[in-house]
This record gives structure tokens, C-alpha cells and sequence, in this order.
């Protein structure tokens, strides 16, 4: 004898979709509230418990000012007990830093512009060494995503 079944028409799919509002643990950094301007970043003090002095230096010559606690009450964190930045957010080693926005996208620009040049670089090393009885493929350095057909 054929078995009853309901048609599909019938069938509901959000009864089997998982609810959206599970839980998910809380980050080790906390992210600060944007601030239009700014940009925010955690600056390494320390590793394994040893300071990192010129990373620090490095980082505050390029712009990155440390955050003060009265300005990031929606973090509520414990910072670091004995942090030599007294007053600022520090968690684990990491110390919060901002910067105007201006200036980082500066700084991108700049990196961006050497990373190309390098890759420049690379391709005509090795576009040196072509040889026309048997050519080298010319390095295509772009990404294409196809669909299927149908």
C-alpha cells in the first residue's frame, strides 16, 4: 500500500533552519565603538611577558596614540595588572591605539605602492630570462570567479 506523504508544497523550511541567536564567546580583544576620523588597532607591548619596546616606538612614530579607559567605558575590561601604560587599555600585551584615518590610509597607500613595485620587480627578473624558442608564460596576477551554465 502507498505511504501518505504530505506535498512539498506544504513543508516549512524555517522549522529546520538552526535559530540565529545562538551563543558565541566573547572575543579575547574587545572592539571599541567607531568614532568617525578614526581608525583603532591593538599594538603589541610585550611577548611571553618581555617588553617590546621597539615595536612600541615604531608604532607611536607612525601615529598610533594609546586609548584612555575614561574614553572606552563600553569596553569594560580589566587591563593589565602592572601595565606601564597606567590609564590606557592594555589586555595581555596588546595595548589600544588610534589613529586619524587620514593618515593610515596614507600609510596603506604607501605599503600598497612598494608591494607592487616588488611584484614589478619579480616579474621582470623572471621576464629576463625568456628565451623566444621557448617563451615563459607571462605571470597573470588577476582572479576571475565563473559561473556554470544552466
Amino acid at each position: 500500500m502507498a505511504e501518505e506523504r504530505t506535498p512539498r508544497s506544504v513543508e516549512d523550511r524555517q522549522a529546520e533552519e538552526r535559530p540565529s541567536d545562538s551563543w558565541i564567546p566573547p572575543s579575547t580583544l574587545p572592539t571599541p565603538d567607531p568614532q568617525e576620523g578614526w581608525v583603532f588597532r591593538w599594538i603589541r607591548t610585550a611577548t611571553l611577558g618581555k617588553a617590546d619596546n621597539t615595536n612600541v616606538s615604531q608604532k607611536f612614530r607612525e601615529g598610533w596614540t594609546p586609548c584612555k579607559e575614561e574614553d572606552h567605558p563600553e569596553l569594560q575590561v580589566m587591563t593589565d595588572v602592572g601595565s606601564r601604560f597606567e590609564g590606557n587599555i592594555e589586555i595581555g600585551g596588546l595595548l589600544l591605539c588610534k589613529a586619524p584615518e587620514e593618515e593610515m590610509k596614507k600609510r596603506e597607500a604607501y605599503y600598497q605602492k612598494a608591494a607592487s613595485q616588488q611584484m614589478e620587480s619579480v616579474d621582470h627578473s623572471f621576464m629576463k630570462e625568456n628565451d623566444p624558442r621557448m617563451p615563459l608564460l607571462n605571470p597573470e596576477r588577476t582572479s576571475r570567479t565563473t559561473f556554470g551554465r544552466g
